[in-house]
């Protein structure tokens, strides 16, 4: 989008910042804003009031505050970060700083809030507008130097008040830098809900993939894809004598995993000082993380050296093996291995007997269950979904030749829809980075 140039520019004296419209000014953020200021708001308020509570994930990304949560001031103790309507808060730690979680606080019970000590917070001066002050703060340019600045270890980093202080902003008068806001609230505002129409779609189409995993499973091929594979096409249904699995088709069996599997065992983790377990590594090793919605893991944790597996360290798994976290944030995630490999202690691996069961099907059989398995785990502070319960889970099973038929037409239809998902998730991508790159050009 291509807009009139300003008439006139001068050097800003900042190299990142180059030329600036003539009448704009650069100053130190400390002269346009205050940082981490008191709250006079808050100390207006009785013990009694309730104010809002913010913990970070209330702070969403490039804008907006989850405010269901308050607090009565006497309950809240110091070692929180207060803030008002009308300021700016800006996430300070990775990850959350470099995805650009910040807000502008409106609508604040009693106009004021305690919330998580890793926000900075930026209080607009007398020359500086809240709204343009919030779009400096989510703008490209203050996330990337604001990364460079951080101190910390690893996953810990910070970046610094003095950072905020000493950012260059480029102001124009006040009533240019509402205009500015006004304009980008409108554009990003559209963008915002394009951006939710899109995501609204990849919703919808992944309840389909999971619908049609689970209908392909518990009733068959339809009936084109049955009559061109040969099969019985709108089989008699019966009941499975198991009240969740209800009814399958006829001529299908109604098992337990343990009645057809070989082998239902965990993974586990080769002893860290042994370095030489974690060199020259070949083998493949999965653990939770490695796990999404796709019907077969790809991306291991590690290459383990074939010694681990040969040790005892670790133990290995044949290909088409099913994988089900066991343990976890994301217990009950089912997934496949494509070729041989090995994974963590966190999750559980049934090698089914492949003269009745092909190995792709029971991975699908047990992926559409994956809700189902969360749900069967013992409620606890860390939900443990143990090998027993596993084996006793019971699924429809049609004859050998009809479970290739219904896994190659799974693989089929699902990747069609898991590339149209892939399609909009990356114009997604594209409108985000369009609107990072509009307001970074408009500021």
């Amino acid at each position: 989008m291509k807009r009139k140039p300003y008439p006139k520019y001068k050097p800003s004296g900042v190299e990142w910042l180059g030329d600036v419209p003539e009448h704009w000014e650069v100053k130190r953020g400390r002269f346009a804003m205050s940082v981490n200021p008191p709250s006079p708001q808050l100390r207006a308020l009785e013990q009694d009031d309730e104010v809002s509570f913010v913990p970070m994930e209330a702070v969403g990304v490039a804008g907006g505050l989850n405010l269901e949560q308050r607090r009565f001031l006497a309950e809240i103790s110091s070692g929180y970060t207060e803030f008002q309507d009308g300021d700016v808060v800006v996430a300070k730690i990775t990850p959350c700083f470099d995805n650009g979680k910040a807000a502008l606080a409106c609508g604040l019970l009693n106009g004021a809030a305690y919330g998580t000590t890793e926000l900075h917070v930026l209080r607009a001066g007398p020359s500086t507008d809240s709204s343009f002050l919030f779009y400096v703060a989510v703008s490209d340019t203050f996330r990337k130097l604001g990364e460079s600045e951080m101190f910390g270890a690893g996953g810990q980093k910070r970046v610094p008040a003095e950072f905020c202080k000493d950012f260059r902003t480029p102001l124009p008068p006040l009533s240019e830098q509402r205009a500015i806001a006004a304009f980008l609230d409108r554009e990003t505002g559209r963008i915002d809900t394009l951006i939710a129409k899109k995501r609204e779609l990849v919703e919808r189409l992944k309840e389909k993939r999971t619908a049609l995993i689970s209908h392909t499973v518990t009733h068959g091929l339809p009936p084109d894809a049955a009559k061109k594979a040969g099969l019985p096409v709108n089989p008699p249904l019966r009941p499975s004598g198991v009240e969740w699995l209800g009814d399958i088709p006829k001529h299908w069996e109604a098992l337990t995993v343990r009645r057809r599997a070989k082998r239902i065992q965990t993974g586990g983790t080769p002893p860290t000082a042994e370095e030489r377990y974690y060199e020259e590594g070949t083998v493949p090793w999965f653990g939770p993380g490695s796990f999404d919605d796709q019907i077969a893991v790809s991306q291991p944790v590690k290459l383990l050296n074939a010694s681990a597996t040969k040790e005892g360290a670790a133990r290995m798994f044949a290909a088409g093996a099913t994988m089900v976290v066991t343990i976890g944030a994301t217990l009950g995630k089912v997934s496949s291995l494509i070729e041989a490999g090995s994974c963590n202690q966190q999750i559980t691996v049934i090698e089914f007997d492949q003269r009745c069961i092909h190995p792709r099907f029971a991975t699908y059989q047990l992926k559409r269950l994956e809700p189902a398995l969360r749900a069967i785990a013992p409620s606890a502070t860390l939900p443990i979904l143990d090998q027993g319960e596993i084996a006793d889970i019971a699924f429809g099973v049609p004859s050998l030749p009809e479970q290739a038929a219904i896994a190659a037409y799974l693989d089929a239809e699902t990747a069609k829809l898991d590339t149209l998902v892939a399609k909009i998730e990356e114009a997604v991508e594209r409108l985000q980075e369009y609107r990072t790159a509009l307001i970074t050009a408009a500021v």
